[in-house]
This record gives structure tokens, C-alpha cells and sequence, in this order.
């Protein structure tokens, strides 16, 4: 297919900045959406334009060929996701690329596997060309853990069960091989790394890398909860709390070959990660 041009949702954040120059490789135009004029894309279009704010996105999408819908963590995400769909429907836009979550469902117990499953249904609905993305656990939000990883430990509420975690520069490059490439229509693609690791082994692989002792704790739910709380706001804690249980069930341990399927080359172990963050972890 001719190269598209293509608009990234949450271009700035951790799969749209990796995706942008995905694209970019694939020889694709791209147009960055971003909320803050102040922080637009080098090398790329930029709009500002806001899911919040249907008119900008109209504007937004004009003249595209396809648009990556990745939205932030919102309250109403899965309500803003859906008008977002409906508008890249009327605007004619010919391809949706949907960035959704491992197991999606509209029964599960974690709400955020229901919001992402109620999305999906509504884009099926809309007739338009379009393909979802289902990645697990982001890698990168080990990040998250960051001070506390350099400072030799960090805790889940996970025990032992094993996590398919995947990382996200790798959900960007399948993302760019769906929004260039033909073959996609009416797909839906589970990401995830090449092997489920436990929370023990990716403490010792960051170890490894960084050269530091690294322990894995598991703690309670309450725990974490209560380490979380000053940073997000209860919904939110909420979910990633549940996300977390579903983790413990042993919900997320199945691996699949999409990455590899999709973009030629094998998904990135977690020690390939903890290497290209060794920094970051205190090494």
C-alpha cells in the first residue's frame, strides 16, 4: 500500500513517542496530536487537539489516512475512545488502529479489561476498517519503580505468578507494520514479550544489569494501595489494583507470536529491557 499519513493519539506518551519514529522508518507521514503546543513532536506535524474536545479532533483528522487511538487515563477513556472512533468514521478516515489491553473482556472483574472490550465492540459496530492491539503489562512500567529499584527492591502485589510483560517500543514498531501494511481489516493481535517471567526473575535480570542486588517483595494489596494513593487519583488505584489481581491469578502468563508475526524480528526479553534501562534502575 501507498505510505500513509497517520495521526498518533498520546504521541508524547510512552507507546506514541516510540510509534512516531516507527512510523517515520516505515516511510509514513506523520501527524502528532498533542495537548501542549509546548511539547510537540520534533521532525513530524504536530495539532493540538484534545479527546476532550470533538472539534479539534475533527480538525485533526482531516486529511489522514489512518489514526492510532491511544488514549490517557481518563475516568470516561472508554467514552472519549468510542466518540473518537465515531469521528474517524465520519470524517472518511480509512484505517483505525485501537491500542486496547491482554484480555479484554466485557465480563472480566477488572474494569479496565471491560472499558477496553467495550471499545472494541463499538468499533466492530462502525464498519470501518480497523485492527486492535491487546499488549499485557508494559515493561516500561517498571520505571515506575525506579527509586525504589535503585534503592535495591521494589514490591507487587503479584506472588509468584508469571507476566508475559512486553515491551512497549515493541507494541509501537507491530503498531507501525498494522497502520503501513495491508492484511489487517477486522484483526485483533495479543502483544506480549517471548516468555512470562515472574516478578522474582525480572528483579533478577534488573540485578544482572545493573549490577546491584535487587529483591522482589510481594505485598499486599493494601500495601500497594497505600504507596500508590498519594500519586493517582481512586478510579484509577482502583483499577490497577485489580489489573494486579488478575496478574496474581495467573490471567496474563500466555505468550504469542503477533510481535514477531508483525514486525519481523522477536519481541524484546526483559533482559534486553532491564540492559537499555540499567541507567535508569541505579546501575
Amino acid at each position: 500500500m501507498t505510505a500513509p499519513t497517520v495521526l498518533v493519539t498520546g504521541a508524547t506518551g510512552t507507546v506514541g513517542s516510540a510509534l512516531v519514529p516507527a512510523l517515520q522508518a516505515r516511510g509514513a507521514t506523520v501527524r502528532a496530536m498533542v495537548r501542549d503546543p509546548e511539547r510537540a513532536v520534533p521532525g513530524v506535524e504536530n495539532v493540538v487537539a484534545d479527546l476532550n474536545d470533538p472539534e479539534s479532533l475533527t480538525a485533526a483528522l482531516k486529511g489522514v489516512d489512518a489514526a492510532f487511538l491511544n488514549s490517557p487515563s481518563a475516568a470516561d477513556a472508554a467514552a472519549l475512545q468510542k466518540r473518537f472512533a465515531d469521528l474517524v468514521r465520519s470524517g472518511g478516515v480509512s484505517r483505525l488502529v485501537v491500542l486496547s489491553q491482554y484480555a479484554a473482556d466485557i465480563d472480566s472483574p477488572v474494569r479496565f479489561l471491560r472499558w477496553h472490550a467495550e471499545v472494541e465492540a463499538h468499533v466492530a459496530g462502525l464498519g470501518i476498517d480497523h485492527t486492535v492491539l491487546r499488549p499485557n503489562l508494559y515493561l516500561q512500567s517498571l520505571l515506575g519503580f525506579a527509586d525504589g529499584i535503585a534503592q535495591g527492591w521494589f514490591g507487587a502485589p503479584v506472588g509468584d505468578a508469571a507476566v508475559s510483560a512486553v515491551d512497549t517500543r515493541d507494541i509501537a514498531e507491530s503498531a507501525a507494520a498494522v497502520l503501513t501494511t495491508a492484511g489487517h481489516t477486522g484483526r485483533t493481535y495479543t502483544l506480549t514479550g517471548p516468555r512470562a517471567v515472574t516478578h522474582t526473575e525480572i528483579a533478577a535480570v534488573i540485578s544482572a544489569a545493573t549490577g546491584k542486588p535487587i529483591a522482589f517483595q510481594d505485598i499486599t494489596s493494601e500495601q500497594f494501595a497505600a504507596a500508590l494513593a498519594p500519586f493517582m487519583p481512586p478510579w484509577q488505584l482502583e483499577g490497577l489494583v485489580e489489573d494486579y489481581a488478575h496478574y496474581a491469578r495467573g490471567e496474563a502468563a500466555e505468550v504469542h507470536a503477533a510481535v514477531a508475526d508483525l514486525t519481523g524480528t522477536p519481541a524484546r526479553d526483559v533482559a534486553d529491557f532491564a540492559r537499555d534501562h540499567a541507567a535508569a534502575f541505579g546501575a
